[in-house]
Formats: C-alpha cells, sequence, structure tokens
C-alpha cells in the first residue's frame, strides 16, 4: 500500500536485496517507510510485489525522498561501501535539514564511519554507522543491529530500530554501542569471529570427513546432535543443513560439487588488520583469514598437487569413531569460545584506543539473536561480565575456566590427530597455541629480547631489578644500564 501524502518514519536508500527486505521488515512492523533507488525499476519492483505488506511511499529522486520523511528525518543508506555510500552521503546532506540523521545500514570500514560523522557534523546532521546482522533473512525477519554515532541519534533512532530488531527473552537485539565508529568496529570484529566460527567448523568437518571416513550426511546428522548441546548456535545449524543437501542435478552431497575456494568481502581481513594494530593476538581470526586467502590461491595449490609435494608418513585414525567424533566435538567448542574471547579482547581494546566506552554486557545480549555468530553460550558470556566487567580474558571467567578443563585434552588429541592424518587444522592448532602462550610460565619472547638487543641495541628488562638494559656485545659484554 502506498500513500505519498503521508510522510514516512523511515526512509531506505538502496533497494537491493538486503535494502529491500529491510525496508519490508520496517513495513511489516507498523512503520511507513520511504524507499528510494538509483534505478527505478527496484523501486517499481517493490512495490508492484510486497506493496501489500505495509505503507510504503516510493520516490524516484533524492529530493522527493527527502521530502517524504517526517522530521527529524531518517534515512538509512543500504547500497555498495565505499564511494557509492560517500556519494549518497552528499547528497542526502545537501537535500536534509539540521538535525535529520543520515544512517550507513552497511558494511563499511569503521575509519570511514569516523571520517563521515565529522564530516556529516560539520554540515548540521547527525550520521550513525550502524552494523545490521543476519544476512539477507535477519533483514526481513529480525537482525541484530549495532548503531553508533551521537547518543542524541539513538534516542530518536531507538524505537524504530527496536521495532524491526530480533528479540530474544522480551530484549531487542539492538542498543547503542558508542560515538562515531564504535558501531561499524564492533560489527566488523563480530565478522571476524564469524570467520573464525566458520572455519573450524570447516575443520572439523574435515577431521570427520577424511580422517574418520564419514560421509556429508552421516557428518549432518552428526552437527544436528551437537547442536543441542553447548554448541547450539546458527552456524551449527546451517552447517548440519549444507551437509544433508543433496546437488540438484547430479545427487551427489553438494559439499562435494562445491568449489573450495572461499570467498570474503573484506570484514575479516580489516579485523585482522586491526588487531595487529592495536596489538591484540587475535591468532583464530586472523587464521581462518589466511585459510580463506590459501583456499582461494588455486594456481599454487594446483602446482603443489602437481608437483607433489612430499607429506611424510600420513597416518590412518587409530581410535574409536566415536571417540573421536566426541574429542572433535569439544576441541570445536573450545575453539569457539577462543574466537568469541579473542574478539572481546579486541574490541575493549579498540574502545579503549577511540575512547568509546563499549560495553561487552551489550554485545552478549544484542548477539543473542538475528546475528550470524548467535550462539547459546552468549548468555554465559553476558554472566561472565556481569560477575567482572573488567575481566582480563574471557576465558578466565570461572564457568568457562571450567569448561576448559574438560576440553583441553580432546582439543589437544584432536591437533595431534590433525597433524599425523596430513589435514590442515589452523584455526585448532593456532587457537591451542594462543591458550598455551597465556598458561606458560615462560615464552622465548626472552631470547628474541636477547636478539634484538644484539642486533639493534633494542635493550631489554631483566627480571630481578626494574630499568632498561643493554649488552656491550661488539665490545666486552658487560652490562649498562639506559635511560
Amino acid at each position: 500500500m502506498t500513500d505519498k501524502n503521508e510522510l514516512a518514519q523511515i526512509g531506505v536508500v538502496g533497494l537491493a536485496v538486503m535494502g529491500s527486505n529491510l525496508a519490508r521488515n520496517f513495513a511489516r512492523n507498523g512503520n511507513t517507510v520511504a524507499v528510494y533507488n538509483r534505478s527505478p525499476e527496484k523501486t517499481h519492483a517493490l512495490i508492484e510485489v510486497y506493496g501489500e505488506e505495509g505503507n510504503f511511499v516510493p520516490s524516484e529522486t533524492i529530493e522527493d525522498f527527502v521530502a517524504s520523511l517526517e522530521r527529524p528525518r531518517k534515512a538509512i543508506i543500504m547500497v555498495k561501501a565505499g564511494k557509492a555510500t560517500d556519494a549518497v552521503i552528499d547528497q542526502l546532506a545537501e537535500a536534509m535539514d539540521e538535525g535529520d540523521i543520515i544512517i550507513d545500514g552497511g558494511n563499511a570500514l569503521f575509519t570511514d564511519t569516523i571520517r563521515r560523522e565529522k564530516e556529516v557534523a560539520a554540515r548540521g546532521k547527525h550520521f550513525v554507522g550502524a552494523g545490521i546482522s543476519g544476512g539477507e533473512e535477519g533483514a526481513l525477519n529480525g537482525p541484530a543491529i549495532m548503531p553508533g554515532g551521537p547518543k542524541e541519534s539513538w534516542e530518536t533512532l531507538g524505537p524504530i530500530l527496536e521495532s524491526i530488531a530480533a528479540n530474544v527473552d522480551g530484549t531487542p537485539c539492538v542498543t547503542h554501542i558508542g560515538p562515531d565508529g564504535a558501531g561499524h568496529f564492533v560489527k566488523m570484529v563480530h565478522n571476524g569471529i564469524e570467520y573464525a566460527d566458520m572455519q573450524v567448523i570447516g575443520e572439523a568437518y574435515q577431521l570427520l570427513r577424511y580422517g574418520a571416513g564419514m560421509e556429508p550426511a552421516e557428518i549432518a546428522e552428526v552437527f544436528c546432535e551437537w547442536n543441542s548441546g553447548d554448541l547450539d548456535s546458527y552456524l551449527i545449524e546451517i552447517t548440519a543443513e549444507v551437509l544433508a543437501q543433496k546437488d540438484p542435478e547430479t545427487g551427489a552431497p553438494l559439499v562435494d560439487v562445491i568449489v573450495d575456494a572461499a570467498g570474503q568481502k573484506g570484514t575479516g581481513r580489516w579485523t585482522a588488520i586491526n588487531g595487529l594494530e592495536l596489538g591484540v593476538p587475535i591468532t583464530g581470526i586472523a587464521e581462518s583469514v589466511f585459510a580463506r586467502a590459501l583456499s582461494s590461491s588455486t594456481a599454487q595449490r594446483t602446482a603443489a598437487q602437481e608437483g607433489h609435494l612430499p607429506s611424510g608418513t600420513i597416518k590412518k585414525l587409530d581410535v574409536d569413531k566415536a571417540e573421536f567424533i566426541e574429542d572433535v566435538r569439544r576441541a570445536l567448542y573450545a575453539a569457539k569460545l577462543i574466537a568469541y574471547s579473542q574478539g572481546f579482547d579486541e574490541i575493549k581494546a579498540g574502545s579503549e584506543e577511540f575512547g568509546w566506552d563499549v560495553d561487552p554486557r551489550d554485545l552478549a545480549t544484542i548477539w543473542r539473536g538475528g546475528c550470524i555468530i548467535r550462539a547459546k553460550f552468549l548468555d554465559r558470556i553476558r554472566a561472565a561480565y556481569d560477575n567482572n566487567a573488567d575481566l582480563p580474558a574471557l576465558i578466565l571467567d570461572p564457568y568457562f575456566k571450567g569448561e576448559l578443563e574438560d576440553l583441553i585434552d580432546p582439543w589437544r588429541r584432536v591437533v595431534v590427530a590433525a597433524t599425523q592424518l596430513g589435514l590442515p587444522a589452523p584455526v585448532f592448532a593456532s587457537s591451542l597455541s594462543y591458550y598455551d602462550s597465556l598458561r606458560a610460565e615462560r615464552l622465548p619472547a626472552a631470547l628474541i629480547q636477547g636478539q634484538r638487543d644484539f642486533f639493534g641495541a633494542h635493550t631489554f628488562q631483566r627480571t630481578d631489578k626494574p630499568g632498561a638494559f643493554h649488552i656491550e656485545w661488539s665490545g666486552d659484554r658487560g652490562l649498562t644500564e639506559t635511560d
């Protein structure tokens, strides 16, 4: 239903699948929605097919679109990140009045959001970078939403975003994250956790398939069972469905027909880069990004296979199948916990670096529904930060530490088995190394500091007294204390 005379509470610019579904979600939940697309055909198609779902006000120009919005105007941009987003922001800022709100709902790099917020604020308008998670289905039926930007914008936007967000136990999966780029930063790290989660699930599948000799349909049943316990999560749920799916053309397992080269759109890579910039060891997330890159290095992989790179001695699985499946389940749970723990570490570091004051309890709350990484244990994560908001690491919470006591031995066995079977398990292995590094009394960093002092006079600190010291390596090798 459309009514050109009625002003809209919210507007959506960009009507590809995500934007179209978001507009429909707003309309289904009682909001009058202004819609605009650079190509009018998409606007017409939305109204023709879905116009009866609610009240839509279509426009063919930015000026008409802005005029159709009630004040303060609120418009969500759902276009391709980068120059296209900047162009639409400029058009809207030009047509809007002081106090109106421009929301970028795409996967923008948070530093771009910081820049855009300053530029739009200088023009007297508000800019909100909002991470929206849940894919096409979430956009239509209830996503998790992570808006940043000015607090006063949230006061205006809050009720309308709550009307479309996923809802868990009566709580909408949306809250104000923090100033300027906070929302897009948190969404970026959310996606980094997602990368690690997906990769380690893939590694578990690989071990069951080629280590235990199981077929995809059988593994699907295992994942379905796992989804009823500690691993209960959206990604485990859909993994079971993907593995059970047959190719409509050949009847073969679909997973065997799909080319094994994983794509990526940048958010995982941004998370890894930012982790390096902040000095946060998000090893599982970084390894998952590298794993996707390696999977897509098809020319190298083909050359390695055709060149018969030596494998060494490959052992067959020499344990009870049921016991191995249970070991993989427990190792998967452990590695997933590490992925979330590392992600929350990066968010904490980013919040401190940029002065955002992000509350981890808010994230554990809103990620319980709508988003891709929604999982049963997010309730436990929220409880962990309720008990101690200043946890040095999530896995040091008493509950998770207790869980890891039962997971660590199976985790070690799985990493050893993967190595002996010649199967890559980068997230399983790197996450275990991270865990062992945290608990180690001494690390080889002492030797590295000695090396750095030898070739670059970078100095070192001592265990027995404060100060910075240097050995005269090219002289008498005496000890000197530096300022």
